[in-house]
């Protein structure tokens, strides 16, 4: 089932209240901390998911050289000696620690271009027994579709946007949630929105969509 206006300003509300934005450029993928065949199996599964939004990965970004970038780690101190990591992070040291305390095994961080649309995004993975148990394409699949739009903080609070399929064991992004980020990428619709009547035009888009897929 389509979501509706309300449940889609759900999910992008946080503490400052209604905040939509996505990429408005290429992304650019890179992976620090794993082996080559994970790797492979990472970028593969990235950009699967990355095509939910209709477009691919780019080989550069023009400005940054690579803009979504993946750091794993076993333990949060590793990542203190990544050279030039803290240049990323305004408050590094501090976001490490609080990670350290909160127990957390991910965070992501966000930087935004004069339009408002996302420019860069920093994912950390700290391979805890959770993280470990999940296939490499689970991984990528979840972890970029929580990259693609910024979604709120309660976003996936009532469900999960993800299914694992039994037979196969393939992981999935929800028809309606694949709606919302394929509705958010179309030509007409604004990279960022403050505003929850943004909210309206994406429900109606993601209800086209899902109408299509169903015909």
């Amino acid at each position: 089932m389509p979501f509706d206006a309300t449940e889609i300003t759900r999910l992008f509300t946080g503490p400052e209240g209604y905040r939509f934005a996505r990429w408005g450029r290429p992304v650019v993928p890179v992976v620090f901390g794993v082996d080559d065949d994970s790797l492979t199996h990472l970028k593969d599964g990235i950009a699967q998911t990355v095509g939910i939004t209709g477009s691919k990965i780019a080989e550069t970004d023009p400005e940054l050289g690579a803009n979504f970038m993946w750091f794993f780690c076993s333990n949060w101190d590793e990542l203190k000696s990544v050279p030039n990591l803290e240049k990323l992070f305004p408050g590094f040291d501090d976001t490490i620690n609080a990670l350290q305390k909160s127990g957390a095994n991910q965070y992501r961080r966000f930087a935004f271009d004069d339009d408002g649309g996302i420019q860069l995004c920093v994912v950390l993975l700290r391979m805890d027994d959770a993280l470990a148990q999940m296939s490499i394409q689970t991984l990528a699949t979840t972890e970029t579709l929580q990259a693609l739009v910024l979604w709120g903080d309660k976003a996936f609070e009532k469900t999960s946007p993800t299914a694992v399929i039994k037979e196969n064991g393939i992981c999935i992004v929800k028809p309606e949630f694949a709606a919302i980020v394929r509705a958010a990428y179309a030509d007409m619709m604004p990279v960022a929105a403050d505003d929850s009547s943004h909210a309206l035009r994406l429900a109606a888009r993601a209800g086209m969509l899902l109408e299509d897929l169903e015909t």
